[in-house]
This record gives C-alpha cells, sequence and structure tokens, in this order.
C-alpha cells in the first residue's frame, strides 16, 4: 500500500470536511481584514456610524470617496456581517454594537485600527519568503508605514489609558511623578507616551529616545506644537543611553530589539537607585503549547515572522520574536539587574501585559 493510500484509507472524512471549512473561512476573513484596513484607513466606519440608513452614493459623498469603490466595498462589509443592508430602498447602516469595535471613537476598543498591520505584512511578504530560503531577515527600512502605524495605536490606546490606567500600575508612581521626577521612554517612535505624560504632569522632565531620525524629528514636531518645555527627545541607540532617570518606560519595542539584554542592562544602569522601570510588551507565553487558546495566538505569530523576529534578525540580532513570552522577559530582566518584578495586566486588554521591575 503506498503511503497516499495509507493515508486515505486512516482519513476521517468529518473531520478533512471540517477542517477545508476551516480553511476557506481564513480565505474569506482574510479578505475582509484587508477590507476592514481600507474602510477603517478611509474614515468609513466613522462616516457610516454617523448616517442612518443611506444609499452607497450618499455614503460616498458623506466620506468623500470615489462612489464605485465605496459601493464594492460596502458589497464586501455586507457579506461578511459588518454592515446591514436593506435590498428594496438599496441602504446601509452600520450597527451600534459594530461601531463599539470599528470607529475611532471606540479608542482602545477600536479593533478596525489593527487591520493595517495585515496590509503592512502583505508588502513585504515576498521578502519573508525569500528569508524562509536563505536565512537573514527583512531590514526596518522595508516598513516605511510601520512607525506611522505604531503612532496612530499609541494615540488610541495611551491618551484614554496611560494617565489613569497604567501610570497606577506602579505603586506610588503618580505622586512622584506629579512632585517631579526625570523619566525616558526607550524606543519612543514618534514620541507620544512621554508627551501624554508630560502634559499630565508638568513638575516632571521627561525624555524620549529612539534610533529612527524620521521619528524623533516627528516627535520634536508634536512636542513644539503642544507648546511643552518639559519635555526632550535624543536619536540614539537604545544600548547607549546617557543621564540618570527615576522612572524609565518601554512600550512593545523591547522583543523587537536586535540586542534585547544589553538594551535592558542599559536601563538598569541608567535608572537611579530604587527606580522603576515599567514595560509593556505582548500578552503571551514562551512556551507553544500555553498559547494555543490565545485570542489573537496566530496574530502574533503572523506580526513575529513578518516584522519582530525578521527585523531584529536583519540586523544580526537574537530574533526573540514569540518566544519573548512572560518567562523569558522575567528571567532577563532579573538578569539585567532587577531584583524585584510584578506582572501587571489591564482588564480589557488581552494583548499587553505590563513589567514593573525594580533595579536591585
Amino acid at each position: 500500500m503506498s503511503v497516499i493510500d495509507r493515508q486515505q484509507a486512516s482519513l476521517d472524512p468529518a473531520k478533512q470536511e471540517a477542517f477545508a471549512g476551516e480553511v476557506v473561512d481564513v480565505v474569506n476573513k482574510a479578505a475582509l481584514a484587508l477590507l476592514v484596513s481600507v474602510g477603517h484607513q478611509c474614515g468609513l466606519f466613522d462616516t457610516l456610524s454617523a448616517l442612518p440608513p443611506s444609499t452607497s452614493a450618499e455614503i460616498a459623498k458623506a466620506a468623500d470617496l470615489d462612489e464605485r469603490y465605496v459601493r464594492e466595498w460596502l458589497g464586501g462589509m455586507v457579506v461578511g456581517g459588518f454592515v446591514e443592508y436593506e435590498p428594496e430602498a438599496q441602504t446601509y447602516v452600520l450597527p451600534p454594537e459594530h461601531a463599539a469595535s470599528l470607529t475611532t471613537a471606540a479608542g482602545p476598543d477600536n479593533l478596525a485600527g489593527i487591520m493595517p498591520y495585515i496590509g503592512l505584512m502583505g508588502e513585504v511578504e515576498q521578502q519573508v519568503v525569500r528569508c524562509f530560503r536563505e536565512g537573514g531577515g527583512v531590514p526596518y527600512s522595508a516598513y516605511p508605514r510601520f512607525q506611522a502605524l505604531q503612532a496612530e495605536e499609541t494615540v488610541r490606546v495611551y491618551d484614554l489609558a496611560l494617565v489613569d490606567t497604567i501610570v497606577p500600575l506602579v505603586p506610588g508612581l503618580d505622586e512622584r511623578l506629579s512632585a517631579g521626577i526625570d523619566m525616558l521612554d526607550v524606543g519612543t517612535g514618534q514620541g507620544h507616551a512621554p508627551l501624554v505624560l508630560a502634559r499630565a504632569f508638568p513638575a516632571s522632565r521627561f525624555h524620549g529616545l529612539d534610533q529612527s531620525e524620521a521619528g524623533i524629528e516627528s516627535a520634536r514636531a508634536q512636542a513644539a506644537r503642544a507648546g511643552l518645555d518639559n519635555l526632550r527627545y535624543v536619536q540614539a541607540d537604545s544600548t547607549q543611553i546617557t543621564g540618570e532617570y527615576d522612572f524609565i518606560t518601554a512600550f512593545d519595542v523591547i522583543h523587537d530589539l536586535a540586542r534585547t539584554a544589553e538594551t535592558l542592562a542599559a536601563i538598569a544602569r541608567a535608572l537611579r537607585a530604587g527606580g522603576t522601570f515599567l514595560m509593556g510588551d505582548i500578552a503571551a507565553s514562551s512556551k507553544l503549547e500555553e498559547n494555543i487558546e490565545h485570542p489573537f495566538g496566530p496574530a502574533l505569530y503572523g506580526f513575529s515572522v513578518f516584522y519582530c523576529m525578521t527585523t531584529s534578525l536583519s540586523t544580526g540580532g537574537v530574533g526573540l520574536g514569540t518566544v519573548w513570552g512572560q518567562e523569558t522577559a522575567v528571567r532577563m530582566l532579573q538578569e539585567a539587574g532587577f531584583g524585584n518584578v510584578d506582572v501587571e495586566a489591564v482588564p480589557g486588554d488581552p494583548l499587553n501585559v505590563y513589567y514593573v521591575a525594580t533595579k536591585n
């Protein structure tokens, strides 16, 4: 009996059919992800949420978009279950229950804001395929949109949650920031997190560090527009931190770095005695079997293959990817010199955890 014959003899038809249905669902959901991304970027969900049942022409006019494209997009949203359609009047409506997960007003609950990352991964797909065959990685320069997407995400989350929800994870930090301390944000990107804090705590002094020249230029421009004189940005490598600080943060960046251990050691050196490092990072385990039921499990591994791991490998880094889970993060923080590490979660946020690390 051939290998194929043995496989067919042991095949469970019902299981095969069920799995084939799952694969078809993947194809449909992948297409929906891109359609949702377009809708988010074009402001269509915000437009729909403000309109009564409307025709495609009315929706296109309100959004200032081409009607033919809007009509075809609406068709995808209807068959995908995002938008409701009334055939006789040919009108479309976004249910408020759906708007709660798709509009700008939803803030951190706006899941449509995640979808542009799917398109970003598609842009580098062939480069990732090459890396599978040849090794190495896809360089950071191949992702010109990434920093803008990250900036949008930080605005969506930190404007609502940084001061009132995330800062209180560190006992007594609110009072210390109000009294006046020195703070540094590592891997600040376009600098929105320290900007939010600088506005909320005028007695403290805030700094942002990033290796991206474009990111730092954008951060400085935003700080100037905000008129904040307690906020500074510097372009530098995360392993070469100068100065001393009472409080250091790093949000969704440490696991991407080429030299993670060296960066954590630099952060520990830059903290004053008794200082605190607050690290926001992916909520996942270092053990594959513990991520099987994770609500964003496939997305985490997809993001790692298409960005986190490969950009690190492109510079000769360790390429931690999803190996960087809670167990690895705690161990590396302790090895860097942090004697006490607490892991905190924010209710309603399945993607992130926060490590509160105190220097020895």
